[in-house]
Order: C-alpha cells, then structure tokens, then sequence
C-alpha cells in the first residue's frame, strides 16, 4: 500500500494559523496583566450593585421615617448647606425616605424629611461603599482615573471578543467545546475558563459595553441618536432672577402638578442670576432609577416654563438613558440584580483560572 503525501498548507491557512497564535497569546498576556484591573472593577461593581441595599443595614437610622418632601424643609436645608458646597438634592422616597445631598467634593449628607436635620455624612475617607465607587469609576483616580476605566473597558471587550473567537467550534462541536472537565488540571482550567466566559457572554459583554457608554456617554449618545434617532436633553430655559426668593413650597408643588403621573427626584437651588427652579423625575415606564425627565419652574411657583418627558423621545435617545440602569441591573427586578452581580464576578474567575492554565501548561 503506498502512502499519499498530505497536501501542504495553503498560504492562507497558514495565515490564519499564525494570526489565531497571536490572538492567542495577546488574550492570555493582555487577560494576566490588565485583567486585574479588569477583575477589581468587576469586583467593585459586585458590591455596588447592592449599594443602596447595605446602605439602609448598616445605616438604619435612614429608614425610620415616612417619605415626604416638604418644601419648607428643603428650604431651609437648602438655604443652610448650599453655601457648603451641596450641588443637588435627592428627594426622600419608599427606599430612601430622606434628604440626601451630593457636594461638590464628593460627599453625601442625609437630613431628616421632617425638620431637615443633619442625620449622616458619608465620603470615600470613612465610608467603604463611597470608596467602593469611586474605585469603580474612577480607579480613585479623579478625571485621569476614568480615562483608564475607558481604556480598560475597551480592552476588556477585546478579550472578550478574542477569547469568544479562539473558543468557536468547528461544524457540530458546540457542545463538545462547553464540556467541563475535572481533569487534568490543564484541561479542567481551560475547559472551566472558556466555558463560564461563553456561557456568561451575553451579560458580560452587556456590562462592558454599558460601562464603556457610561465613560463615553456624549460620544454614546451621539451614536445611538444618530442611528435610531433623538438628541441632546433639553437645557432648562433662560429666565433673568427677579429679586424675589424662591417660594419652595409653591415650585414644589407646582413641579409635582406638571407631572402627576412621576415622582420628583432631585433638585438645586438656581443659580444666584437665574430665576429658574430645575427637578429631576421619574416617570412611569422609565428605568432609570433617578429618571431622566424634567421639569423647570419659574422661582415664585406660578409657571411650568418647560417638561421634558423622556418617555416620549426617540428610541436612540431612551436607548442612551437605558445604559446606567442596565449596567446597575436595575431593571428586572432581584434576578438581573443578582445576575449582574454574578456578572462582575466573573472577570476574577477568569483571571485565576486563565492563571492556573498557563501556570499547568508551563511546567508541563
């Protein structure tokens, strides 16, 4: 019996050999080195998912009160901490039922819905889960921080697209490449990797590219809108101060009339030459968990000079304001919580089992 030589590559085929050799060694070099920093923000996030949750555990003086927003208390909460750097103001409601402000330096004070009193500050120098965030967001990095959340984020998509193109099967082994394997430890790390991160892809490459968008958010926007349709939020109109103080209890009122159907959320005082009051709502089908509806009132309470509803815009414009509530996993309820936190676990999980293989497969 005479043996047929094998025909010998093609130059193509062996194109593609040495680019999925280099595919595979930036994935595992790039996945061992900025993968850390990958898993710390997936690990961060993780916890951050439940913020407001472990807020209210550890905090549970915040929860002894009945939600109401009055405006003679946030006058004077107002009038008392604006000078102290206070750059909004979020509305007490069911699951936060007090005052809680933002500064311009990072803090969080919450003050009693009834009189106003101070009740709690929180920063990242004494509280975890505001450290946690700034992690998160900013690597505690400030403007430069978020730059390399970007960065990172898109080289996370690209191990993810990569390991996704190193993993796919030939014709009729999609099954036979999500088998998990005991043994030996070569074969089980590298089958429990790809596995988990092909499985989980979706959900994955959801927070990623949320993340992404929330970093980029203007170029985000920009994209979706020009795709889909809709444009920039609504500025709040130009209207001169006349003097006169700002009647609270009256803007509060008439705010929440030009919007029976959405709970106001946040407010600021206007400016000193303005004589404008501007709210934040949620109204009802909006996942946002703050909302991105408006509403704009002139000082005295007697006019609605403008409503945004952001209900009403175009899908590229609700797609973009889709973006940081899917990427919280506040939508769905306890399972895309959950889910979402599952989510940010698994950078870690694939770092140290990446890890483990190629520590198995260099001493064999």
């Amino acid at each position: 019996m005479v043996a047929v030589p094998l025909a010998p590559p093609t130059r193509v085929a062996t194109l593609w050999r040495r680019v999925r050799a280099l595919l595979a060694w930036l994935h595992l070099w790039v996945g061992l080195s900025v993968g850390a920093v990958f898993a710390v923000v997936g690990l961060s996030g993780s916890v951050l998912v439940f913020h407001s949750d472990l807020l209210r555990l550890q905090h549970p003086q915040l929860t002894v009160f009945e939600p109401q927003a009055r405006g003679e208390v946030l006058a004077a909460v107002l009038a008392r901490e604006t000078s102290r750097g206070l750059r909004s103001l979020q509305l007490p409601a069911e699951a936060l039922p007090v005052w809680m402000g933002f500064y311009e330096d990072g803090r969080r004070a919450y003050f009693a819905p009834d009189d106003g009193r101070l009740l709690l500050v929180r920063s990242e120098h004494d509280d975890a889960l505001i450290w946690l965030h700034e992690l998160h967001t900013h690597l505690l990095g400030g403007e430069t921080g978020e730059a390399l959340v970007g960065i990172v984020g898109w080289i996370a998509l690209g191990l993810t697209l990569t390991g996704l193109y190193l993993w796919w099967p030939k014709r009729g082994r999609m099954l036979a490449q999500l088998r998990v394997f005991r043994g030996p430890p070569v074969r089980r790390w590298l089958t429990w990797h790809r596995s988990a991160g092909v499985v989980l892809l979706p959900v994955l490459l959801l927070a990623v590219l949320t993340g992404i968008g929330m970093v980029y958010h203007g170029a985000a926007r920009s994209l979706l809108t020009g795709v889909f349709g809709g444009g920039a939020t609504p500025d709040a109109p130009v209207r001169p101060a006349d003097g006169t103080p700002v009647d609270w209890p009256r803007v509060l009122s008439r705010a929440q009339s030009a919007l029976p159907s959405a709970a106001l959320t946040r407010t600021a005082a206007p400016a000193e030459d303005s004589g404008v009051v501007s709210f934040r709502a949620r109204n009802a089908g909006e996942w946002h968990p703050y909302g991105r509806t408006t509403v704009h009132v002139d000082t005295a309470g007697q006019q609605v000079l403008r409503v945004h509803d952001a209900t009403r815009q175009p899908l590229g414009a609700r797609m973009t304001e889709a973006i940081y509530p899917l990427h919280i996993g506040s939508v769905g309820g306890a399972v895309v919580k959950w889910l979402t936190a599952l989510t940010g676990l698994l950078p870690t999980f694939l770092l140290a089992t990446g890890f483990l293989f190629w520590r198995r497969r260099r001493g064999h």
